[in-house]
């Protein structure tokens, strides 16, 4: 975990653990406007992240580890395997080069409910005691209100 922590070095970690490239890019707008706001995509070479650009750089943090929860769960795809729908995606790609491709949508599903915990303990060790952004103010008013001492 590097520290202090940012996503970007995060997924270079990960990167180097499982020895492929792992590249991040802003969703389409055409992707993001149905309602996904996070996907990975493998091929045989490389993991792709989008994330969703026109949200808060906080979501969008969330966004890439909910993905990264994804790739270290090795999830399988949930799309219907349409190649249609792949190309419409990234338009780029041939649906030949792609192994697994997952949409974030909904929470409804074992994988979602995984990816999206692994996310939130990532981000909860990153900013523990000692780590992550600096405290300010209100950020300790609020952990006062409830409750949470930083020893």
């Amino acid at each position: 975990m590097p520290a202090p922590f940012s996503v970007e070095e995060f997924c270079r970690n990960i990167s180097e653990q499982r020895q492929r490239p792992l590249h991040l890019h802003a969703l389409p707008t055409h992707v993001a406007k149905m309602a996904a706001c996070g996907l990975w995509l493998a091929t045989d070479t490389d993991d792709h992240i989008f994330f969703e650009a026109r949200t808060a750089p906080l979501h969008q943090e969330h966004i890439v580890l909910h993905e990264i929860g994804h790739l270290l769960f090795d999830h399988q795809m949930l799309a219907d395997g349409n190649p249609g729908g792949i190309s419409t995606v990234l338009a780029d790609l041939s649906p030949r080069l792609i192994q697994r491709m997952l949409a974030r949508t909904n929470y409804s599903t074992r994988q979602e409910q995984e990816a999206e915990m692994l996310a939130s303990l990532i981000r909860t060790h990153a900013t523990g005691p000692g780590r992550g952004p600096q405290r300010c103010a209100t950020t300790d008013r609020a952990d006062r209100a409830l409750g949470i001492t930083h020893d």
